[in-house]
């Protein structure tokens, strides 16, 4: 035995103890556990990550001496989680992005509280077994909240880090990210019961009389349990059974998963005309668009996509902007497909429009963006809110919203599904244009207010989420990059337009048919997820019920001077 080795883990243990026993450092590591799934996103990207990056968050919360201080580390994680993952916000939002990220971290504090309720102690088999199943399923009910437009929408759920992987993308292709989100929890879960296993079983080896140890000390506070518990070995099987279930999914999926059927190919361009500042803004960016969009001619396309808010300009108030890209359409030999940021002057307000022109001018097609970002382009609640415009870059004016999706003819047979700004992150979108004939999907994307930040190249990635999920390939054209074209089965196309970039691209874009599992049959994931949750509560509730209630006791006799009566006297 390394009894020198035995001493230092022994102590080391001791100190981390201490140091969580202070409600400030406990709070401190709970906010830093849940900032690390933030990695595993675009910039760093770290992929791999993601199937472990909860681990510690979620050893915190399962050690935490009482139910509350569990749904406490569940919030705080949550609080670190969404600062991390949007702090290219911080810039523009200021403190109030720690405020959002707050009211938001709450919906995680019930998961906290899951997590002890299931992995505290020495959860036996079956319970081990049922966190596999409860936990993901409760992370999914936050994601599922927190996509609500109004919350800010679905960016940065945790399957969207699987962007690149091919066998998470095939896994896309059959229940959406919310499928992909629920295995990599479920994973972290296994990981984290593997690791209490390991610790129970050194605990015991650690005791001198060869039983178990009482105290769970060995493994450090992350490790252990609430004062007193014992640690058993038993979650390592159902920790087991977890990854191999999880492998045996994915397997299924990459073997019998419908794949899309390919269909021909279509040539879209992409123009990104870069950072422009300055006096002049929206003419000097036309200008730029223009000149790029010429050196397209003769390269036979079908359509040429410009990214959002491309066109300053109401065309039907300016028709020298109108005509000057139709002749460029007659120039290129293809329809453009460009963004109106503007005041309309048939309708009272700003909107982001995408609008179709042709070489005789707008066909009529057009598509007026749905889902407007909080504080970037309405304020929530403005009268009571409406102070977010003094300490930071919230929305001077509310933009308008549109009606409904739309899908375009943009000629050569081609029917696109343009999405505007961060509409790319919602699954339902891009699935409900697939289902209503959408041979492409189309992002027109401006992120320049965040351009040094990870924020472009997040947002480029979500387009190979969605392209995977309904089988059709997406575009995904900025101002100012990452512009990228990916695949029907999420895999890249040419070259993306990095930040630096100021260029036109031309892309070779497969195409396909047939229906994903995801576009048959939408969010059922999270479906499941609901009746999971509902059965929880249905056996809580009904063990709750079978438990018997405590005897009460008799009252004391009392004397006739009304004091209770001591007997023995």
């Amino acid at each position: 035995m390394d009894l020198f080795g035995d001493g230092r883990r022994e102590r080391t243990g001791q100190r981390v103890r201490l140091l969580l026993a202070s409600p400030w450092w406990r709070g401190g590591t709970a906010v830093l556990a849940g900032a690390l799934p933030a990695l595993a996103f675009p910039a760093p990207s770290l992929w791999w990550f993601a199937y472990v990056a909860l681990v510690p968050w979620i050893l915190l919360a399962r050690s935490a001496p009482t139910a509350r201080r569990a749904a406490l580390d569940g919030w705080l994680g949550g609080l670190g989680f969404m600062v991390a993952v949007h702090h290219w916000l911080l810039p523009s939002l200021h403190v109030f992005t720690v405020v959002i990220a707050a009211l938001l971290g709450l919906l995680w504090a019930p998961w906290g509280w899951l997590v002890r309720r299931l992995l505290g102690h020495a959860p036996p088999p079956g319970r081990a077994a049922t966190a596999l199943v409860v936990l993901p399923s409760a992370w999914l009910m936050v994601e599922l909240v927190r996509s609500w437009e109004g919350l800010g929408g679905p960016w940065g759920l945790l399957g969207s880090s699987q962007w690149q992987v091919e066998p998470a993308l095939r896994l896309a292709s059959v229940g959406g990210v919310w499928l992909v989100s629920a295995l990599v929890v479920v994973v972290n879960t296994a990981v984290a019961l593997l690791v209490v296993a390991l610790t129970a079983g050194r605990s015991a080896e650690a005791t001198p009389t060869g039983g178990r140890s009482r105290t769970g000390s060995r493994g450090g506070a992350f490790l252990a349990g609430p004062r007193g518990a014992v640690f058993s070995a038993a979650p390592g099987a159902p920790a087991v059974a977890g990854i191999v279930a999880v492998a045996a999914v994915t397997t299924a999926a990459w073997t019998w998963a419908p794949r899309p059927e390919p269909a021909g190919r279509t040539r879209v361009a992409v123009v990104q005309p870069g950072v422009i500042d300055g006096i002049g803004g929206p003419e000097k960016r036309f200008a730029r668009e223009e000149a790029l969009t010429r050196t397209l001619a003769g390269r036979d396309l079908d359509l040429v996509v410009w990214g959002e808010s491309s066109v300053g300009f109401d065309l039907t108030d300016r028709p020298d902007i109108a005509r000057r890209i139709a002749a460029l359409s007659r120039e290129v030999g293809a329809d453009i497909l460009v963004n109106v940021d503007a005041r309309r002057s048939d309708r009272p307000g700003i909107f982001k429009s995408s609008v179709l022109v042709g070489p005789e001018g707008p066909t009529g097609d057009r598509y007026d963006k749905m889902r407007l970002v909080p504080f970037g382009e309405y304020v929530p609640a403005r009268s009571l809110l409406g102070w977010a415009t003094s300490v930071g870059k919230a929305a001077g004016e509310d933009r308008r919203r549109g009606e409904r999706q739309v899908v375009m003819d943009a000629g050569h047979g081609l029917r696109v599904g343009p999405l505007v700004c961060f509409e790319s992150a919602f699954p339902d979108m891009s699935r409900q244009l697939t289902r209503d004939g959408a041979q492409v999907l189309l992002a027109q994307s401006a992120t320049s207010s965040f351009q040094a930040s990870w924020a472009p190249r997040q947002h480029a990635s979500l387009a190979a989420v969605r392209a995977a999920e309904t089988g059709r390939p997406m575009v995904h054209a900025t101002l100012t990059g990452v512009s990228a074209v990916y695949g029907p089965d999420g895999s890249r196309v040419g070259s993306p337009l990095g930040t630096s970039a100021s260029a036109a691209a031309v892309y070779d874009i497969p195409l396909a048919t047939g229906v994903t599992a995801y576009v048959r049959w939408g969010d059922w994931p999270v479906h499941a997820a609901l009746v999971v949750l509902a059965l929880l509560c249905a056996a809580e509730g009904a063990r709750s019920l079978r438990r018997p209630a405590p005897e009460r006791q008799g009252q004391p006799a009392r004397t006739a001077h009304g004091s209770p009566a001591h007997h023995g006297r």
